[in-house]
């Protein structure tokens, strides 16, 4: 006679045997990679003791190829809800020890199941990728599969903060679901993501390369801008998924969590000195940065990508904000098609989940050149534009320096939305710089000059006193004030506090047309 604890011992029995995935000679060739196991990568990422597993029982439904004589614990993938830092997140982890973690139907079936429930409950979702692709003894069927996890990845965009871990090889189809997330993280020499891999191309195009020169965590973070964060270990990059979401808000329907932080002065004197007066010579918009959000708190994303711009995450009196800052250290802060995407792309994140965004300006314009104009400057600097446009959450704008042309527009000027634009008493805003606009304007009577130069240099003067200052824009309100630099922080932490109940609605319709 069978007894409740019979059953009770093969429950946990077959739970055990889930648990060992592959089992230990597969669990020991990963580790040889320098891999942890998709159970382990949980352990590190969520809270302690607070992973629930779903669907352990799960396993695949396919007899070709006699796939019906292998097992295959959980179908390859761990799925489940649990906290970081306290806050709920639903998630999945590709085990690659069991068919090398490539995506079945069943597999697909389980990542759509907790994709749908942290829709559901408002939270965020994580994938952690460790996958040889579709797996092909199931055919069409593995496809299917990842048509229903990416649409849900499209869906869910701008509902839920979705996040995709790339923990080992990420190949063909594989690689759209992480490319419509929100934020990708890679891990050094152990990631890879393409979609075709050295093989294919060397047979169909002759061109030998490496996996890792290909599609690694370098590649991706530097070159495509596929990728927004790297790390040299796999605990690394898993500490800065738990960072990272705590500046996140669990869905589009919270605000950003706060923290507590007050400091004896909000007075910053060192901002005199760390600009340069001469508007052409270079410096670290980082050094403002550090000087304006509270101590230690800039998270920057993609910062090796289209350095002349720089993005990310920081707070200011413990609210979170979203900063958009030129970089005139790299080709002068100018716009070219790489950081038009990469500032575009964030500043629709930020207002999709309520994060204000503040723009730090000093910007010469959209960098000029052949590649660029048949690479489509036009088309990818007018995503700034529209992506400020939309934008509904509080946009403030500090202009440091040099606001020149169609840049000064595309970055968060008033016509364009923003609710208040800041100026320093150095700034120019202008259609181009007063040397460019003087030798236009007054060609003719600099060529007919019997000392040319010193009439160059003076009708330089000129056009600067009379154009490029903040004085002329302040007095049409185009700038809504001219602030001492070192009040900078005490005007943000000002317009923060009174724009936050603010509410602004647009035109109904089903969505815009942006200009991808």
């Amino acid at each position: 006679m069978v007894d409740i604890y019979d059953k009770l011992n093969e429950l946990y029995d077959r739970r055990r045997a889930i648990e060992l995935g592959g089992g230990d000679k597969k669990i020991e060739k990963q580790h040889y990679k320098g891999k942890l196991t998709a159970r382990e990568r949980i352990s590190l990422l969520v809270d302690e003791n607070s992973f629930v597993e779903l669907n352990p029982f799960i396993e695949h439904r396919c007899s070709d190829f006699k796939m019906d004589e292998q097992a295959g614990p959980g179908d390859g993938v761990v799925t489940g809800y649990g906290k970081i830092n306290g806050r709920g997140v639903y998630l999945f982890s590709q085990d690659f020890t069991v068919f090398g973690g490539a995506l079945g139907e069943m597999h697909a079936k389980k990542i759509a199941h907790v994709m749908d429930l942290a829709a559901k409950t408002g939270v965020p979702f994580i994938g952690l990728n460790d996958s040889g692709g579709a797996r092909i003894q199931e055919g069409v069927m593995s496809l299917d599969g990842y048509g229903h996890i990416f649409y849900r990845n499209a869906i869910y965009s701008g509902v839920i903060p979705q996040i995709s871990v790339i923990m080992g090889p990420c190949a063909g189809g594989a690689v759209y679901s992480p490319a419509i997330t929100d934020f990708v993280f890679m891990v050094e020499r152990t990631s890879q993501m393409f979609i075709t891999g050295p093989k294919v191309i060397e047979t169909v195009t002759g061109e030998s390369i490496t996996s890792e020169n290909l599609g690694g965590a370098a590649v991706h973070n530097e070159i495509s801008g596929n990728a927004h964060f790297s790390a040299s270990s796999e605990e690394a990059v898993l500490q800065q998924v738990r960072l990272l979401l705590s500046y996140l808000p669990s869905s589009n329907e919270e605000k950003a969590p706060e923290e507590c932080y007050e400091e004896e002065s909000d007075y910053r004197p060192d901002l005199l000195d760390l600009i340069p007066f001469d508007a052409v010579r270079p410096y670290d918009v980082r050094s403002v940065i550090k000087e304006i959000v509270d101590q230690n708190s800039f998270l920057e994303v993609q910062k090796d990508f289209a350095k002349n711009i720089v993005i990310g995450l920081a707070r200011i009196k413990g609210k979170v904000v979203g900063l958009v800052c030129n970089q005139p250290k790299v080709m002068a802060g100018s716009l070219d098609i790489n950081s038009s995407d990469k500032a575009a792309r964030f500043i629709r994140f930020c207002d999709s989940f309520h994060i204000p965004l503040i723009t730090f300006e000093d910007v010469t314009g959209f960098f000029p050149g052949i590649k660029q104009e048949h690479g489509g400057i036009i088309r990818h600097g007018a995503k700034i534009l529209y992506a400020y446009s939309e934008a509904t959450v509080p946009k403030i704008t500090v202009i440091l320096r040099k606001a020149y042309g169609g840049a000064y527009v595309a970055l968060n000027s008033k016509s364009i939305g923003a609710d208040l634009v800041y100026a320093w008493p150095n700034a120019e805003i202008a259609v181009m710089g007063p040397k460019g606009a003087a030798n236009i304007i007054f060609a003719n009577e600099i060529s007919n000059s019997e000392t040319p130069e010193a009439v160059r240099t003076e009708k330089i003067e000129q056009y600067r006193n009379k154009f490029a200052n903040p004085y002329v824009a302040a007095k049409a309100g185009m700038v809504d004030d001219v602030i001492d630099p070192r009040d900078t922080r005490i005007k943000l932490i000002q317009a923060l506090e009174m724009l936050q109940n603010k509410k602004e609605e647009r035109p109904r319709k089903k969505h815009g047309n942006i200009p991808l």
